[in-house]
């Protein structure tokens, strides 16, 4: 189980790598547009030298920009030529008919691909099927259609698991922290969580209070000494 930032913000990628937790970073076009101001490819590069200054030797998603194919492996050339001597840096292709073989292209030239916009068992087997290193489910945007996102999540991880695929379940589009722990319990390899979730993650009431009263218990203790 591994637990991916999913963010292009600079801060909250180091608040994530500082505090040693992040497995993976994934980024998307309406993510890298919230940093405003900033050029699209010099933000990839403030990343990467933030990943090597916390010598984190991991997968760093990076979305085409483009819907004609010839273009999407264009693009995943540049992104290669250009940010490829990070060995983590995985290209993101959406799901497609003619998406399919553009994976496939990229794959035969020994670039990592993050297959995105899977909303289905059927588009998650055909994109790994099709090479991918991981499948990217988008949870409630399943939801939104819907359906029952935890079952197309354990039917995933059982059809990959029964067939020796080799491709990663990423789950993504995450609303609600309880969204990963399902997704955690139907099988995802990864999760991958807006940063705002992981204060709430470790914190709970009941915790407080046992710490509180702890100290507590202990300078009473010492007052009685």
């Amino acid at each position: 189980m591994k637990i991916f930032v999913d963010s292009a913000n600079l801060t909250e990628i180091e608040d994530a790598l500082r505090r040693g937790f992040a497995a993976g970073i994934t980024t998307n076009p309406s993510i890298m547009s919230k940093e405003q101001g900033i050029d699209f490819r010099q933000q990839i590069r403030e990343i990467i030298r933030l990943l090597n200054r916390y010598e984190a030797s991991i997968p760093l998603s990076v979305e085409v920009l483009a819907s004609a194919p010839s273009e999407m492996v264009s693009q995943a050339r540049d992104l290669v030529s250009e940010f490829g001597q990070y060995q983590g840096l995985n290209v993101k292709v959406p799901i497609g008919w003619n998406e399919l073989g553009v994976i496939s292209e990229l794959k035969r030239s020994g670039i990592k691909v993050n297959c995105t916009c899977c909303m289905s068992l059927n588009q998650a087997l055909m994109g790994a099927l099709a090479g991918a290193d991981f499948v990217s489910l988008f949870y409630n945007r399943i939801k939104d259609i819907g359906y029952d996102a935890r079952s197309v999540v354990e039917s995933v991880r059982k059809v990959f698991k029964e067939g020796g695929t080799a491709s990663q379940i990423i789950v993504g589009s995450i609303r609600h922290i309880s969204d990963i722990n399902e997704a955690l319990i139907a099988g995802a390899d990864i999760i991958t969580v807006p940063p705002k979730f992981f204060p709430q993650m470790v914190s709970h009431p009941k915790t407080d209070e046992a710490v509180q009263q702890f100290l507590s218990d202990f300078r009473n203790h010492k007052k009685q000494m």
